[in-house]
């Protein structure tokens, strides 16, 4: 056991200067903000899902506790509360397993927490953090038709002959008031997810993985249940006001994940045919437009299904119990 602590309090020291650094990285560098932002959360994530769950939590207090002292506790608190804390859980999902005979399955094989359920609580947990920054920066109409006049005042700048139709600038308001909700949750569950899947290969390349590597194309599909809270949430976008700001940021969140589902059932349903390349391309270039993106959200709910990674049990049953 002290061998066990000796080997985690350093990875997840590590991990945790990592992650802030990357952090302050964003924060020093605006045009790769967001991907350093992402990035921050692949040191947490190779922890946990190498090394436990004790790593991805010593991971996540170091990384809050250089935080409050090289800038300030409310920058360490939204560090961890957006992106480390989210990372550190989605590793302890990934590395939940029990045996297959509890489902009907062998007695021998181990079943692990699906991808689909890791993917629906990844979606949940970015909805949160969403919703909660749009609280703390008081986000709503106000804010956003600040953006929009300051815009205005450029093309105004550069066009002096520019005039804004009343008419046009009160509907551009009102869509920037649910697009960037909207944008920002679905860009953030893509670059989490995207981290996750980058921390798997990594992990799995150095044969410290407690989880076995999937297929992706054939497990990265959405938990059916979500169908209704994606409708959930376009039913409140229509509701005006708080709530459909809301709805906007379950729209983008849940329909990212969807998105991301449905391009891997792209790729599943294009495996060993010859077209397999050029309709790939087609569709990622394809999907940077509306009508396109929402046909790959489409197919992303209707293939929707929980697919669980079986491998063979090992002493103790439980993988945890010596990892964490």
């Amino acid at each position: 056991m002290t061998n066990k602590i000796q080997t985690v309090l350093p990875i997840g020291i590590i991990a945790g200067i990592a992650a802030t650094l990357l952090v302050l990285g964003a924060n020093a560098q605006s045009s790769f903000a967001s991907l350093l932002y992402a990035a921050s959360a692949l040191p947490i994530l190779i922890a946990g899902l190498g090394w436990g769950n004790r790593a991805a939590v010593v991971g996540v207090l170091t990384a809050a506790l250089l935080g409050s002292v090289l800038v300030s506790p409310l920058f360490a608190l939204a560090m961890a509360f957006f992106t480390l804390i989210p990372a550190g859980w989605l590793s302890h999902l990934a590395n939940l397993a029990r045996p297959a005979s509890e489902l009907g399955g062998p007695d021998h094989l181990m079943a692990w927490y699906p991808i689909s359920d890791i993917l629906l609580h990844l979606c949940g947990l970015v909805t949160i953090a969403v919703i909660a920054l749009g609280i703390a920066i008081g986000y709503g109409p106000g804010l956003t038709d600040q953006m929009v006049e300051a815009m205005i005042e450029v093309f105004k700048a550069q066009e002096p002959a520019f005039t804004a139709d009343p008419s046009a600038m009160a509907q551009t308001k009102a869509m920037i008031v649910l697009m960037l909700p909207l944008v920002q949750g679905g860009v953030w569950v893509m670059l989490l997810f995207a981290a996750f899947y980058l921390a798997v290969r990594v992990v799995s390349r150095s044969g410290r993985a407690l989880r076995p590597r999937e297929d992706m194309p054939s497990a990265l599909r959405m938990n059916r249940h979500a169908i209704f809270i994606f409708l959930a949430g376009i039913v409140l976008t229509f509701l005006g006001g708080v709530p459909a700001m809301v709805g906007a940021v379950i729209c983008g969140t849940f329909g990212a994940g969807f998105l991301m589902a449905g391009f891997a059932s792209v790729h599943f349903r294009s495996q060993g045919k010859d077209w397999r390349v050029p309709v790939l391309i087609l569709c990622y270039l394809s999907s940077m437009l509306l009508l396109p993106a929402i046909g790959i959200l489409l197919l992303g709910l209707s293939d929707t299904r929980r697919t669980i990674a079986l491998t063979p049990a090992k002493s103790p049953a439980n993988p945890n119990e010596n990892k964490n």
